[in-house]
């Protein structure tokens, strides 16, 4: 890693300053503000932002809790040394460790130059690195299990990649971009994460995990895999004849597994795509829309309208002149 940019990550946070002039425990209040230890998104992510990374707070046991989103933990120098249901997971300089929105943990106390990213991500910035690593490994299980809401599904992956230098300087260029304020160019670290989902693949060799293999999550991957090859012209019925389940069975499992209907699964998808098309392409709005699957342009605008807060045409004009694209 770049001497200047580590020199950053050493910096004592005035968090940090707390705890070394005495203070003995954590600052629940900056991470939650409810009475269990979830430490939430909207305290650690600025509004519209689907990515951050904050460095590992230093010098003081970090107590059991767990996140609602997903925590990817990179340590740059030294180590950090995790327990996951009574295991010592240790995670060494240039190794990852991936955690899903149910798993809880506590963190030993770090030293000074035990220093540590924390990538904190909502389930959304993962699409592209969905589409990039393909379904059937565990990297796909584990962002399938991502979107589940059943609350018992804690899982981890533990990546002892350091002698690979391609993820090693894909991490640091990702983590560049965040620390120095080019955070906001999320297809760009959407992009990136791809490529290291992919170098992961080819080191699979090297992880430790935490995952279930039921036939729930094969029906989750499955759905989510049909959905992102068929969207334009995926329906329930023609998934209930591939997977030879009758359509009630079918969506309960779907709702139950992912928290979302089929319907909503597959429009976020398309929306996902339109933006994908708008911002990248100069086809006309109407026929972004016929591209991703929709009939009725009027609907189109009220669905998009719904989740992005603008219209199609105000989002293209802004994210092409700005670059800055949130999928």
């Amino acid at each position: 890693m770049q001497k200047e940019l580590l020199e950053k990550l050493r910096e004592i946070t005035e968090e940090e300053r707390r705890i070394l002039n005495g203070e003995a425990e954590v600052d629940r209040d900056l991470y939650t503000s409810g009475k269990d230890f979830t430490v939430d998104s909207s305290k650690m992510l600025e509004e519209g932002k689907l990515i951050a990374v904050r460095t590992h707070t230093r010098f003081i046991h970090f107590p059991l809790h767990r996140h609602n989103y997903v925590e990817v933990l990179y340590v740059c120098e030294g180590s950090l040394t995790n327990i996951i249901d009574g295991k010592q997971v240790i995670v060494r300089k240039g190794e990852l460790l991936f955690l899903n929105q149910f798993t809880h943990h506590e963190i030993l106390a770090a030293k000074r130059n035990d220093i540590a990213i924390n990538f904190m991500i909502l389930p959304e910035f993962f699409d592209v690195a969905y589409t990039m690593a393909g379904n059937n490994n565990v990297l796909a299980n584990f962002l399938v299990n991502v979107l589940r809401r059943d609350n018992q599904r804690g899982e981890y992956l533990h990546f002892k990649v350091s002698e690979v230098l391609q993820i090693q300087n894909l991490l640091e260029n990702m983590i560049y971009s965040l620390v120095t304020g080019r955070g906001n160019q999320n297809r760009i670290n959407q992009t990136t994460m791809g490529l290291i989902f992919l170098y992961l693949l080819d080191s699979v060799q090297c992880v430790e995990m935490r995952l279930p293999n039921q036939y729930e999550n094969m029906i989750s991957m499955t759905t989510l895999d049909y959905i992102e090859q068929k969207y334009r012209t995926a329906t329930l019925t023609e998934l209930c004849e591939m997977l030879h389940l009758p359509m009630h069975v079918l969506s309960k499992m779907i709702k139950k597994t992912t928290g979302y209907n089929f319907k909503e699964l597959l429009q976020r998808k398309r929306l996902s795509k339109a933006v994908e098309l708008m911002c990248d392409t100069d086809l006309p709005i109407s026929d972004v829309i016929a591209a991703v699957g929709y009939e009725n342009n009027s609907y189109f605008h009220r669905v998009f309208k719904e989740r992005y807060h603008v219209t199609p045409r105000a989002f293209r004009l802004e994210n092409k002149k700005s670059d800055q694209v949130r999928l």
